[in-house]
């Protein structure tokens, strides 16, 4: 998956030793039982280690479908109550935070099944972004974007996605 993901890894070796984004997600996942079970101070403290290991912050409340691949991942922050779909690209920079100081309920974004959200791009607060949509680099995304569509600027505004990049 990595490799189909990222041209730049030759060998499944490379991905597995030098890949952050990989890291950083299969140590989210650990965290994230943990966090089930109620171990919230330890998966905290699991989480904070590997932020400094790798430069992404995953909170183990977070939900994250199967196949997200953070590439170059240095800077991506996804929150407490952000849910990610499946088969998902972020680029560095990415942030997927919340908005005002609120401590329960939905906060952070929803982002849909096959979404590839382009280098320090922002999305925050609880919006809802459609199924193989697309973010643009730096865009700042307060708004939901249907499936499907491109968002880009900033603020952000919602175009017609012109081209698909295959998702094999």
């Amino acid at each position: 998956m990595a490799m189909d993901r990222d041209p730049a890894t030759r060998t499944k070796s490379e991905a597995f030793w030098v890949l952050s984004g990989l890291h950083a997600v299969w140590w989210y996942r650990l965290t994230h039982v943990l966090w089930g079970w109620g171990w919230r101070f330890v998966a905290r403290f699991i989480a904070q280690l590997v932020r400094w290991w790798t430069l992404i912050e995953i909170h183990p409340g977070a939900t994250i479908g199967n196949r997200l691949f953070i590439d170059h991942g240095a800077g991506v922050v996804i929150g407490e109550t952000a849910v990610i779909g499946d088969d998902c690209i972020f680029y560095h920079g990415v942030t997927l935070g919340g908005q005002g100081d609120e401590r329960h309920g939905r906060r952070h974004p929803t982002v849909g099944n096959g979404v590839a959200i382009g280098a320090g791009a922002i999305v925050l607060g609880p919006v809802t972004i459609g199924d193989n949509s697309a973010i643009g680099a730096g865009a700042v995304v307060l708004i939901d974007v249907p499936a499907d569509r491109t968002a880009v600027g900033m603020p952000a505004r919602v175009l017609p996605r012109s081209s698909r990049r295959s998702r094999s």
